[in-house]
């Protein structure tokens, strides 16, 4: 993480110095200085080297002898991109929201937005869904939702912040995917006879996920509702604002 070693190593020379003024040569100062250098470097390095195991716990023992200090905030940052990188969602969640609960006017506050809403990110299809061919529109969003919410909220807070153009892709394809999945529910309602449920759904869909690619389908689901329930003329303007916007899917 860039500047992270910057940091820390400023913090190093504002706690050398005030051990210096408090008790000059006490070597089991500068001892425990020097040791607690060495131990943040070994897990920096274990995390670069995916050992994210030996570095969570490296950084959670340092956190634990300085939980008020600069340190402890750096060691957040740390720890939270180490969760995430080792799988464990919850942990990556609750260390960000504790830092910007703690810390709300802190530079790195655009960081813990990012790796939060990486954490509840759905990315790309899992081996055993690639395998099967699984169609993942239609898996409800769960956390996908809270994922765009905070990748949102970086955009919005932080436009200037180097994550925030990861951050837009990843809003996009979170837009889709819902609006996919909302559509899914509109489909299984229409094919069930339900055409007021699918009508309001295909609806909600296309105000809530405007510009997404799936509003070609939510305005299909709706002119065909419309026919179904009787309202001719409905389904006739439906489908000319389908015309209008996708000519070649009209």
């Amino acid at each position: 993480m860039k500047s992270n070693l910057r940091h820390f190593r400023l913090f190093l020379i504002v706690i050398i110095s005030a051990a210096f003024v408090a008790c000059a040569g006490n070597e089991e100062q500068q001892t425990e200085i020097q040791s607690i250098t060495e131990a943040y470097e070994e897990a920096k390095l274990s995390i670069a080297r995916k050992n994210y195991r030996r570095g969570i716990q490296i950084f959670e023992v340092i956190q634990a002898r300085y939980p008020f200090s600069d340190l402890s905030r750096q060691i957040q940052l740390e720890l939270m991109y180490a969760y995430y990188k080792s799988g464990q969602k919850e942990q990556a969640v609750e260390t960000a929201d504790t830092f910007m609960r703690e810390n709300p006017i802190h530079p790195r506050v655009d960081y813990a937005l990012y790796i939060k809403g990486l954490s509840y990110f759905e990315g790309s299809p899992g081996i055993l869904e690639r395998l099967f061919r699984k169609d993942t529109s239609q898996r409800p969003p769960k956390d996908i939702e809270r994922s765009y919410a905070s990748l949102r909220r970086l955009v919005e807070r932080f436009p200037a912040s180097e994550y925030a153009p990861d951050a837009e892709q990843r809003m996009l394809y979170i837009k889709n995917r819902l609006a996919e999945y909302e559509n899914h529910v509109a489909d299984y309602y229409l094919r069930r006879g339900a055409y007021v449920a699918a009508l309001n759904r295909a609806m909600a869909a296309l105000e809530q996920y405007n510009g997404a690619e799936g509003n070609v389908q939510s305005l299909q689901i709706m002119a065909e509702a419309y026919d179904k329930l009787g309202m001719a003329e409905l389904a006739a303007d439906t489908r000319k604002v389908l015309a209008a916007n996708f000519p070649n899917e009209s």
